[in-house]
């Protein structure tokens, strides 16, 4: 299959496509892994530019490609227990809801991607709560991911901050042709739900209120007035009281007043004894 190079415009049209669905704003760097991720689909449709790709997705008569595309367009790399001081975090607001009994301790991973975020929560709440009531809740744009995470296997290397009693208790290690991997155990696995959820849209109806939300990296994607958009219909989800954590290179300044900054990255809902 010969490379297909991309236009300027081509890639202006990608562009916008990203930015109308998904609010997410791709920098002109980001041209080769554009070029690079859809060349595939021009091979599959048997296309010669980017520019009929674009003109297929537009036309509406494959209405399945458009979330194709969107899956290859914003899947993002991650692994467990990235920025393990959220983890500390979640942990203490665990067990004080655990100590106060009320209701399901409901914890929310917005932007889920391949999963290893939301079975970290998990370990956390099983290791913390035990059998007491916990949701986890996690939500990505694309189909794809989510269909990776609901099965849970995962390259070891993803897992090296995983704490080693975690791992023994909560994951099974590959053998033979599995070697190098890992499968989240069927007992954390069936605790965390997964949905599709478009942030940059009215969020469902039926999503329900959190103790605790993960918003992180993602925004670094969205440029201001989306990233106002998203944080606002995201926050008005967190019980009074709650915790939002974003990544560590991110901030709400300017962006969010419904949570107020706890320390870099960990914000409080107001509300509830704060």
């Amino acid at each position: 299959m010969n490379a297909v190079a991309i236009s300027e415009r081509e890639f202006a049209h990608f562009q916008r496509f990203i930015h109308d669905i998904a609010g997410i704003t791709m920098s002109d760097a980001k041209k080769a892994l554009v070029s690079g991720r859809l060349a595939k689909r021009l091979h599959h449709f048997g296309l010669d530019s980017y520019e009929a790709y674009f003109e297929l997705l537009a036309g509406g008569r494959h209405a399945d490609e458009t979330q194709v595309a969107v899956d290859l367009l914003t899947t993002n790399e991650t692994y467990f227990f990235r920025e393990s001081r959220h983890f500390d975090l979640l942990r203490e607001a665990a067990r004080a809801h655990g100590a106060s009994g009320s209701g399901p301790f409901r914890v929310w991973s917005a932007a889920c991607s391949s999963g290893e975020e939301p079975y970290s929560i998990a370990m956390v709440l099983a290791d913390t709560l035990g059998n007491a009531p916990w949701e986890v809740m996690s939500s990505d744009i694309s189909t794809r991911v989510l269909q990776r995470a609901r099965i849970g296997h995962y390259p070891l290397e993803r897992a090296v901050h995983v704490p080693e009693d975690y791992l023994k208790r909560f994951c099974l290690k590959g053998i033979r042709e599995q070697e190098g991997t890992l499968l989240v155990d069927r007992a954390v696995r069936q605790r965390v739900q997964f949905r599709q959820v478009n942030l940059n849209t009215q969020l469902p109806s039926d999503l329900g209120m959190y103790d605790v939300i993960f918003l992180r990296n993602v925004m670094i994607y969205f440029n201001a007035d989306t990233k106002r958009e998203v944080v606002a219909r995201v926050t008005s989800r967190l019980k009074p009281g709650g915790q939002f954590f974003i990544g560590h290179s991110e901030s709400l300044h300017e962006i969010s007043d419904a949570v107020k900054p706890v320390m870099p990255s960990v914000y409080r809902k107001a509300g509830k004894d704060h």
